[in-house]
């Protein structure tokens, strides 16, 4: 993994390079917000943009790209198949809404949202369709823990070259993080920033200033320091070129235990074993 620059990127198991930080847009609203912080993204130096059908702004993604005037080959584009699309025939079906709001030829990664009890291995055949017919140049899983991960390697004929997860101090998951490495699937974060939460952590405030940088970047550079590939979200301009700002330090081997020793199994959204209750009451 490359992390000099934002240009860093990562070579997933089937030779695809996947830039090392990217623009999450979860929440960014449709439209011009969307647009704008894509926009931002890019001039700050991103070429990874992190997407899904339930965040009802591929639209908007897809235009700013249009209109960005970046070459198209050297933006890295991710989505998500939702809960309510999954299955074998269902799952093409919502690919092929992505790509047509998206307005692209081919997906970058194509993620399962969620691993929805009875669903998710006959959700993973679409996805390897899709991937052996080049409609994406890579495929995998979000929100999935082992055991899930294990159903698919099980029942697989291509292996998920991505898991996304939310990923911050107060939730390592260290152990899945070794069984990924192990099977050669690249971790990705969300939620890296913990939803704001980390900026209360005393260590953390401490280690900010001590590298003379802010605690959001500290975070991300931890996570990358991890071998972690990282989605910050924001709208803001001055906050999205900040969160690239952090390749021109180095977090030490004692500090960098520090800050996995704040691990405490915290979660700021649902758990993958039980997320259908939670969707449900929300």
């Amino acid at each position: 993994m490359d992390i000099g620059n934002i240009n860093g990127t990562t070579t997933l198991h089937n030779g695809v390079a996947m830039p090392v930080l990217g623009l999450g847009v979860y929440k960014a609203k449709e439209g011009r917000e969307v647009i704008e912080s894509v926009h931002h993204a890019l001039n700050a130096g991103y070429r990874h943009i992190d997407t899904a059908s339930f965040y009802e702004n591929e639209s908007g993604v897809g235009e700013a790209i249009k209109s960005s005037k970046i070459p198209r080959e050297e933006i890295f584009v991710t989505t998500k198949v939702w809960n309510d699309d999954q299955g074998f025939e269902a799952t093409l079906k919502a690919f092929d809404k992505s790509l047509e709001k998206l307005g692209l030829d081919y997906i970058d990664l194509y993620l399962i949202h969620w691993p929805v009890p009875g669903k998710y291995v006959e959700t993973w055949k679409a996805l390897e369709k899709l991937y052996s017919e080049g409609k994406v140049k890579a495929i995998g899983v979000s929100n999935f823990l082992e055991h899930q991960l294990k159903d698919i390697l099980n029942d697989c004929s291509i292996k998920p070259m991505v898991l996304q997860n939310e990923f911050h101090p107060r939730l390592v998951q260290q152990s899945l993080l070794d069984f990924c490495k192990r099977n050669h699937i690249q971790y990705e974060a969300w939620s890296p920033l913990m939803r704001g939460e980390v900026f209360q952590n005393p260590l953390l405030k401490e280690l900010a200033e001590k590298y003379g940088k802010t605690i959001a970047q500290l975070v991300i550079r931890w996570d990358l320091q991890k071998g972690v590939v990282t989605i910050p979200k924001s709208v803001h301009r001055d906050r999205i070129f900040e969160n690239a700002d952090v390749f021109d330090f180095e977090i030490s081997e004692e500090d960098m235990r520090r800050i996995d020793a704040l691990d405490r199994e915290e979660r700021t959204g649902a758990h993958p074993d039980n997320f259908m209750d939670h969707f449900r009451s929300n």
